[in-house]
């Protein structure tokens, strides 16, 4: 089975940092795209910053500058550090891996962010 496995969450002070992993297993393919999608309570989820497997990358305006998206060394692995954390950034962020095979998703991560 596919799967898909995060870690890094917690609680945090805004302006603080965290690190985001995920690592994918089962049958997948070197050519796709990894990243991170993010949803807080009652509103739709949103794109935070993937990466092609050609080192592409595409982000939040919300997010430049402070956070960066960067492929393991391990095969399908994604990390995401982030850094000047507000309250806003503030949900259940999920990692998200598209390729030929298909679109997945992780269980997702909670991010908290305090004043």
């Amino acid at each position: 089975q596919v799967q898909l496995v995060e870690s890094g969450g917690g609680l945090v002070q805004a302006g603080g940092s965290l690190r985001l992993s995920c690592a994918a297993s089962g049958i997948l393919f070197s050519i796709n795209t990894m990243g991170w999608y993010r949803q807080a309570p009652g509103k739709q989820r949103e794109l935070v910053e993937t990466i092609t497997s050609g080192g592409h990358t595409n982000y939040a305006n919300s997010v430049k500058g402070r956070f960066t998206i960067s492929r393991g060394n391990a095969k399908n692995t994604v990390n995401l550090q982030m850094n000047r954390l507000e309250p806003e950034d503030t949900g259940v962020y999920s990692c998200n891996w598209r390729g030929l095979a298909g679109v997945y998703w992780g269980q997702g991560t909670q991010v908290t962010v305090s004043s």
